[in-house]
């Protein structure tokens, strides 16, 4: 009990305005040169190690920087977690934006609860608790998922029940993993959101995924614009596959107008969406097509 009350003595005599000086915020104060098992004791922040198989690998460095003011003035409020692998060293479980942040005002030490596990519980106790965050785009949490039925071997039911989802919501995100590696890089970049991924991956053809996610790029296709192409590609056989419709971009609309004016013919500009086209000028004669000649050569 002392050394909980200690451990999170930072936060709670912050909140109560405690006349504790910034010194003793920033962790100068004794910590538990001992830390016991399943107990919350301060640790230096030089004994603690990343985890390696940490399931998030992008972080929002704003984010840290405001966590790190809020440290600074209020204290570690929430221990962060670790596990002990050898006499002064420990490797972080969870709580790596509060570790960085601590780092970022170098504390000296910081609270944490010290478990007992092996490699295999701790990647579960780090995937479980980052998908609970609910702060992981999709396709982090796709991977964490795929980590924890493969690697800690968690039947997809029993994984349901540890991070209160139904089956279906895990399958949809794993299905995530089989789009093409241009798109996934889309989604850990939040170029498109998981319901444009799933309306994609309802395509066999991997070139056509890749075309239509460029189309979304191009043109900001909403989900609901998405779901058609979709539909009207899966409505062909096979064998006749259509691509989706690409609207002319205005400033092209612009010139073809120009070029009708000009030659006074019918002009028409095609394009596909990489930019490769045609630019298609009719006549109806020898005498016209002399005319268009000349013009083109003047």
């Amino acid at each position: 009990m002392n050394a909980k009350k200690r451990a999170l003595g930072r936060g709670l005599d912050a909140l109560l305005d405690n006349s504790s000086s910034f010194d003793r915020k920033l962790g100068s104060q004794e910590f538990n040169p001992n830390p016991t098992l399943g107990g919350i004791s301060e640790i230096p922040l030089s004994q603690i190690r990343a985890n390696p198989d940490q399931p998030r690998k992008n972080f929002d460095e704003e984010s840290i920087l405001h966590l790190s003011e809020s440290i600074k003035s209020l204290g570690i409020i929430q221990p962060i977690t670790v596990r002990k692998i050898s006499r002064d060293r420990y490797e972080l479980i969870s709580g790596e934006r509060r570790l960085r942040a601590s780092q970022i005002i170098k504390l000296e030490t910081i609270p944490a609860y010290v478990r007992e596990a092996d490699n295999t519980q701790v990647l579960e106790m780090a995937l479980v608790e980052n998908i609970q965050r609910q702060d992981l785009n999709s396709l982090e949490i796709a991977l964490s998922y795929q980590h924890l039925i493969q690697d800690c071997n968690i039947p997809i039911e029993t994984l349901g029940e540890r991070v209160g989802k139904n089956r279906t919501t895990i399958t949809n995100f794993l299905r995530l993993l089989k789009l093409p590696e241009l798109i996934q890089i889309g989604l850990r970049e939040d170029k498109l959101n998981m319901s444009h991924a799933r309306a994609i991956i309802n395509i066999e053809s991997k070139q056509d995924q890749i075309l239509i996610y460029e189309e979304i790029l191009k043109n900001g296709l909403s989900v609901r614009q998405v779901e058609e192409l979709v539909r009207k590609l899966q409505d062909k056989s096979q064998g006749n596959i259509i691509k989706p419709k690409i609207s002319l971009p205005y400033k092209y609309q612009q010139f073809e107008g120009k070029l009708k004016k000009q030659f006074g013919k019918e002009i028409s500009i095609k394009r596909n969406l990489k930019g490769k086209g045609t630019v298609n000028l009719s006549f109806k004669d020898d005498t016209e097509l002399d005319e268009l000649i000349q013009k083109l050569l003047n």
